[in-house]
């Protein structure tokens, strides 16, 4: 796992054009595993139908899952997301 001072944090952060994330103990528990499962996959870089296939799901509901991650991260684009994710310890790279 790699630490980062907050101050280098905020400023690569800013440098991307992104927020960093305000997280508490809870936001993080509110990710369902299938969310978490979801949010690896695509922090491996796979597209929604191959997630869909390894979880053996709809890609529609991979849709529905990548949806309620980036509300809950308040990301923007799958990459956001998995930047704030891994932040936030939800996943590891």
């Amino acid at each position: 796992m790699l630490v980062v001072d907050a101050e280098i944090g905020e400023a690569a952060f800013a440098r991307a054009g992104l927020t960093p994330p305000n997280s508490t103990n809870q936001e993080v528990e509110s990710f369902t595993p299938r969310e978490r499962e979801v949010l690896t996959l695509v922090a491996e870089g796979l597209p929604n139908k191959l997630i869909a296939r390894r979880l053996n799901i709809s890609e529609h509901t991979v849709k529905f899952h990548l949806n309620a991650i980036l509300t809950k991260l308040g990301a923007q684009s799958r990459t956001e997301a998995v930047v704030r994710a891994t932040r936030l310890g939800l996943i590891a790279l």
